[in-house]
């Protein structure tokens, strides 16, 4: 919500997103992250963003509370703490995504040099003689060597990849 109220009240105010930033004392890549909600301001930029909107700190989260200054803050504090609980969630469920995508490629990588071990390169036996079969094993010929020599830096890449994914205790 906050997200999209800053985009809002930004267009609103007929700023840019370099105009906004130079105001607040940021780059312009903060304020697009800003709005997409990829991360959010902390308690005194907040502060600064509203005085710059000339609006309250709860509009501009979305809430319309009525309370004292610190009241304002503790429940501008707490409002920042389920965002970025929630972009911490986000965060986690896209490493361990991506951990167990790596995990997948090293998988498919060491069937597919499994299967090919066991079929003992057909290729070389094919017959040829036809039209229909030498197309076929030109490609299956083309597939076997072009793998044989990437795979390897791709298992490697991979399993560098599930290092780097895997959760730290």
């Amino acid at each position: 919500m906050l997200n999209e109220n800053m985009k809002a009240m930004r267009k609103s105010k007929g700023l840019s997103q370099e105009e906004l930033a130079i105001k607040l004392n940021v780059v312009r890549q903060t304020i697009s992250k800003w709005e997409q909600g990829l991360s959010v301001p902390d308690a005194d930029m907040l502060i600064s963003i509203s005085e710059v909107f000339e609006t309250s700190v709860s509009t501009l989260l979305g809430e319309t509370v009525v309370g004292t200054k610190a009241d304002d803050l503790r429940a501008i504090s707490e409002k920042l703490e389920v965002i970025n609980l929630q972009l911490a969630r986000g965060k986690a469920m896209r490493q361990k995504m991506f951990h167990w995508l790596w995990i997948l490629l090293c998988a498919v990588i060491v069937a597919i040099f499994a299967a090919l071990t066991v079929l003992n390169s057909p290729y070389m036996g094919w017959d040829y003689s036809h039209p229909e079969t030498t197309v076929v094993g030109v490609v299956f010929h083309a597939f076997e060597w072009l793998f044989v020599r990437i795979a390897p830096l791709a298992l490697i890449g991979a399993i560098i990849g599930v290092c780097l994914t895997r959760k730290k205790a």
